[in-house]
């Protein structure tokens, strides 16, 4: 499927990784809005691919304005998997399993610098400091006020010269999570003018092209109806302009 958002003039592609009669995966491109841009977001640019289609339950029904709504969500500069419902039904479905922490997320993350492998013999590593439900920021990134439990897990896939990728599961959902706890580890995301270094982000879009952040939604396993053991849907590949920048990090 490929859609032209009205503001940017160019076809962009979003592939469905998988579907049913009242749900879809997405893999959503960055830079995009799951939602509250009409006519632009991916709840909206999907509505209108689900209502041409005509297969889908639920379209015209009156449940859901866009047509589609997301179970999840993922920041408008995170790529990835993004599970979408046409129905309230399966809205309701999909949410309960969140909610009930049955669902695993992973992600493949690019930081700045040489991340420590984790200690023993355990490949995983893990973040928990606490964090307030609401965002953050760069010189404060666990937030202001009432913190709450959060936790990710994280394992070295590979280093360049100057980063660190790594896959990265969640176990809480708080806002921005990796990026605050990558922050708060020395070791901001790639291309995170929020909570990493705008300069670096600057330098990289001049000199590079990269105008991204490097944290892509790579895989999502829970149950879909009508099966008996949960599926995992993964995304085809690690976005192509985050490969090239680390496959072609230079040595100085």
């Amino acid at each position: 499927m490929t859609i032209t958002p009205a503001t940017e003039g160019q076809s962009i592609p979003i592939p469905i990784l998988a579907r049913g009669k009242d749900w879809l995966v997405v893999d959503k491109p960055a830079g995009i809005s799951v939602h509250n841009m009409p006519g632009q977001d991916v709840c909206s640019l999907v509505s209108a691919f689900v209502e041409e289609d005509g297969s889908f339950s639920g379209q015209g029904d009156g449940e859901k304005d866009s047509g589609v709504s997301p179970v999840h969500r993922l920041d408008k500069e995170t790529s990835g998997i993004l599970l979408l419902a046409t129905t309230a039904e399966a809205f309701r479905f999909f949410s309960r399993q969140f909610e009930s922490h049955q669902v695993q997320k992973r992600y493949i993350a690019i930081l700045h610098g040489r991340l420590a492998a984790p200690q023993g013999d355990d490949s995983w590593g893990t973040w928990d400091r606490a964090l307030t439900k609401s965002a953050g920021g760069r010189r404060h990134p666990e937030g202001t006020g009432r913190r709450r439990t959060a936790e990710t897990l994280y394992r070295i896939m590979d280093y360049s010269t100057h980063y660190t990728m790594v896959e990265i599961e969640l176990h809480t959902g708080r806002k921005h999570q990796i990026r605050r706890h990558a922050k708060m580890a020395g070791h901001a995301v790639v291309g995170d003018t929020r909570y990493g270094s705008k300069r670096a982000a600057d330098y990289l879009k001049k000199n590079l092209d990269f105008s991204r952040l490097a944290l892509h939604a790579q895989a999502l396993t829970l149950q879909i109806p009508e099966r008996t053991e949960p599926d995992t849907i993964v995304t085809s590949e690690v976005p192509g302009q985050m490969l090239e920048l680390f496959k072609n990090d230079p040595e100085s």
